[in-house]
């Protein structure tokens, strides 16, 4: 479900895991074998860039970014069954208490689902962050391998040569219309689960003409539970603490990663994403702001088509609010103005839209049996709740089947449509009751259209800021099968010059809405709603630490152009004499704390750099290629002792992630943990952003807080960082907090300090905080710029009219002085904006 801000919604899948080997969080390898009789297939790498062989890092960004589960591959026809072994039964699992099916026992179900007919194939995906296995089940009419190559050849045809796929008539006759559902992406909203395996039986054994003739035509792909963490604490996040929800664009977590590969390799064609719990039933399309990078016009004919279908279907059901408590289905495109938009691309719904799927929804199932309904409320009042759920996820698939059997050759032309205007760099289509006949109520408020510059440029040499981030930016689109070509020699692209080997993003390309959504700036929409559901600005392309060009005209046909799989290996290390490490992304500081547990004596330069001597070249080999980072000659001497920092931290799910990513040593601290007595020797720095309340500390808490901050260091974040500063007082200065429903890009100027020297022009706020009056011995280590420093979001002022952006112009983002460091940005929002990762890095590092 969609809470009230800051709130969470649509969601992501599931599939695959990979896990840190002993040289940190870039070394990857794939998960264990399962026990199963049948593993999965696994995806070994390309083997070359440009004709060069993949290196150890490159290899690693490629782990990071891409699955280790290939479910494209031809492992021959359908069914594909496989006895899955039994995982132990675990009588803590939340989900029994509903009376619905417990992790545990889903393995047995599938088990038995499989020996029904030949209908029913189970593939393992991959594993979740606490390591269970994923399960994606198809359900079609049986296939040879002959004929599941067909079906793949077509596939590849519909996305590469959407033209040719148009006419040809095997795919208006023999293609199989991908569907795909999703559930239980939050793992306290469980009852999609149970639906689906409800419906895989019936569709396993129904003789009927209507079913006989949808498995003909279809494929249908269930992800059983994309949570299964969350399915077993009862928890709306995974084991590590994510919203699967809102991590398709970073893909930081195993399951979201997987889902990506499902929506690369199964091209749906119509997905829903099941949810809860809002009542009545709430099922999309959405309110504006509407994605500008969608063919929306597509979208939104099939979606809410769609949409009214499940709506007929579930309140066909006979439940009432008299009689169960149960409201009709609300649709917000239609009964809502605002608040439910499908403005970033992080849902699961709107990621699915990037990659050919015409028709989306995010359905919200009716009845609350979570959170304090669940601890609260009888087990028979639980229960009844959860089977009426389970009939409205139930009634809102089939439906959508209903629709997918009656709709399947438009379906299919409309994606191939999709393809074939990115292809072709064709115009969008704005909405409109002409463009989209059979929608009521389209008005201007839904137009939203782009202008898709001609391609990106992520220049080679000294035109790029980062070798490293630009590598990193490369993997990423490439693992979201995002097309990025080489130039093999210098170019000149609309009045500019290039070195050889700078890669190009051609935006003639079938997903060059995916491309464009994460390379553009993005739009401020604060003047559009009044409010909005969650972010409302991202770009990888501004927060990744890379430099990104757009081209907005010019012809490629010139350029020497090499398709890559994987970005080229940038690290090195000089061959004699002391060296220079930058610290300019996540990756540099990860290699310097692993060079200083190691025992490595470095000194930090003024601009924040590291020297590391030549006696650690060896080490410094080992990391340039773990990292992919670059190890400089310097005759630079003197700087500061560097030494490892242990951090106590207080901060979000995402903020831990991305400390561990740095190699750094983190012990999680809250206001419960030091109240129970916590080891102060232990830790080297404290770095807070939430959940420490310096007020509520017991006395003795207090006490031993305020001894430890005499003399170690603080890393404040946000109004919670600089709440601890004003009740412990390193810094003398007054926080200004922004309007608190704000978030979006900035544009930000940098000091030459050793916290933000050399860091992007651009960083991410949430919430914005700046500060004033700053007393003696406080730095501006970074502030926001004068103007208007919104590039993409939604920043207004408050309702008094303060807290918008021109009062944060000019003010101080970022503040240093003695043993404390404050942020007023989010450098580590939901392990996103990986360019601004090494400043709190470098904060850690400056105060400790």
């Amino acid at each position: 479900m969609r809470l009230a801000r800051p709130r969470p919604r649509p969601a992501l899948i599931a599939t695959l895991t990979v896990t840190a080997t002993a040289l940190g969080p870039l070394l990857l390898a794939p998960p264990s074998a399962t026990a199963d009789r049948r593993p999965p297939p696994v995806r070994e790498g390309s083997g070359a860039v440009d004709g060069a062989a993949m290196t150890p890092a490159s290899a690693a960004r490629r782990a990071l970014s891409a699955p280790v589960t290939d479910l494209s591959a031809d492992v021959g026809g359908y069914p594909r069954e496989q006895v899955l072994s039994a995982d132990p039964e675990n009588p803590a699992d939340k989900s029994i208490k509903l009376g619905l099916t417990p992790y545990h026992a889903i393995a047995p179900k599938l088990n038995a689902l499989q020996r029904l007919g030949d209908r029913v194939s189970v593939e393992v995906a991959g594993r979740s962050a606490g390591g269970h296995r994923l399960y994606l089940v198809t359900v079609t009419a049986p296939e040879t391998a002959r004929q599941t190559r067909a079906q793949e050849r077509m596939r590849e045809l519909i996305e590469n040569a959407p033209r040719a796929a148009a006419e040809d008539p095997a795919v208006k006759k023999t293609y199989k219309t991908p569907v795909f559902f999703n559930n239980n992406i939050h793992g306290n909203e469980w009852e999609g689960t149970d639906a689906a395996l409800k419906l895989i039986q019936q569709l396993a054994t129904a003789h009927d003409t209507k079913t006989t003739d949808l498995l003909a035509h279809s494929r249908l792909y269930f992800n059983i539970t994309a949570n299964p963490d969350g399915r077993i604490a009862g928890t709306r996040t995974n084991a590590n603490g994510f919203d699967l929800n809102r991590d398709l664009l970073t893909a930081s977590q195993p399951e979201a990663r997987a889902m990506r590969q499902i929506a690369i390799d199964k091209q749906p064609a119509v997905m829903l994403d099941l949810h809860g719990y809002v009542n009545g039933t709430l099922i999309e399309p959405t309110t504006p702001p509407h994605g500008e990078n969608y063919e929306y016009d597509l979208f939104l004919k099939n979606s809410y088509a769609n949409a009214l279908g499940m709506e007929a279907a579930v309140n066909g059901l006979g439940h009432t609010p008299a009689k169960d408590g149960v409201e009709p289905v609300q649709i917000p495109f239609r009964d809502q103005r605002e608040g439910w938009d499908d403005w970033p691309p992080i849902f699961t719904p709107q990621y699915a839209a990037f990659h050919g799927t015409v028709a989306a929804h995010t359905v919200e199932i009716p009845l609350t049996v979570n959170n304090s309904a669940y601890d609260t409320l009888p087990v028979d009042e639980l229960r009844r709740r959860s089977a009426i759920n389970v009939d409205v996820a139930g009634a809102a698939m089939r439906a959508t089947l209903d629709f997918t059997r009656s709709h399947r050759t438009s379906l299919v032309a409309d994606q191939i449509e999709v393809f074939r205007r990115g292809a072709t760099g064709a115009a969008q289509v704005p909405v409109s009751a002409e463009t989209v006949p059979g929608v009521p109520g389209i008005g201007p408020e839904d137009v939203y259209t782009t202008d898709f510059p001609r391609a990106y440029v992520i220049p080679a040499g000294a035109a790029q800021r980062s070798g490293t981030a630009a590598a990193r930016l490369v993997d990423h689109l490439v693992a979201d099968d995002v097309r990025v070509t080489r130039a093999a020699g210098a170019f000149r692209l609309a009045g500019r010059s290039y070195p050889k080997g700078s890669y190009v993003v051609d935006l003639h390309q079938p997903k060059r809405g995916l491309a464009n959504v994460m390379l553009a700036d993005g739009r401020d929409i604060s003047d559009k709603v009044s409010t909005m559901y969650d972010i409302s600005g991202w770009s990888p392309g501004r927060l990744w630490g890379a430099t990104v060009e757009p081209v907005r005209s010019g012809s490629l046909s010139g350029v020497p152009l090499r398709a890559v799989h994987a970005a080229a290996h940038v690290g090195h290390v000089a061959p004699r004499g002391d060296l220079r490490l930058r610290l300019d992304t996540p990756q540099e500081i990860a290699a310097l704390n692993s060079l200083l547990r190691d025992g490595v004596s470095v000194r930090r330069t003024a601009d924040g750099s590291a020297l590391v001597p030549a006696s650690a070249r060896t080490e410094a080999v080992a990391l340039a290629r773990a990292y992919d980072v670059a190890f400089d000659a310097t005759k630079a001497s003197g700087g500061t002792a560097l030494h490892r920092v242990r951090v106590a931290a207080a901060v979000t799910a995402g903020e831990l992630f991305a400390l561990r990513e740095m190699n750094f040593d983190v012990v999680p601290v809250s206001t419960g943990t030091l109240d129970a007595g916590f080891d102060w020797s232990t830790a080297d720095v404290l770095f807070v952003s939430s959940g420490l309340d310096h007020s509520a500390l017991t006395p003795s808490a207090r006490s031993a807080l305020d001894a430890f901050l005499g003399t170690h260091g603080l890393v404040g974040r946000g109004a919670t960082g600089a709440a601890l500063n004003a009740a412990a007082g390193p810094l003398a200065v007054r926080p200004v907090e922004g309007n608190g429903d704000a978030n979006g890009v900035v544009r930000v100027v940098n000091s030459s300090g050793p916290v933000t020297a050399g860091a992007p022009d651009h960083s991410f706020v949430y919430a914005p905080l700046w500060f004033t009056d700053l007393g003696a011995g406080v730095r501006v280590e970074q502030s926001y710029a004068t103007g208007d420093p919104l590039v993409s979001g939604h920043w207004r002022p408050s309702a008094d009219g303060t807290g918008g952006p021109a009062a944060a112009a000019g003010r101080a983002a970022v503040v240093s002085g003695p043993g404390a460091v404050l942020f007023g940005t989010e450098p580590l929002f939901r392990d996103h904006p990986k360019g601004e990762f090494a400043q709190v890095g470098r904060a850690l590092l400056t105060v400790s």
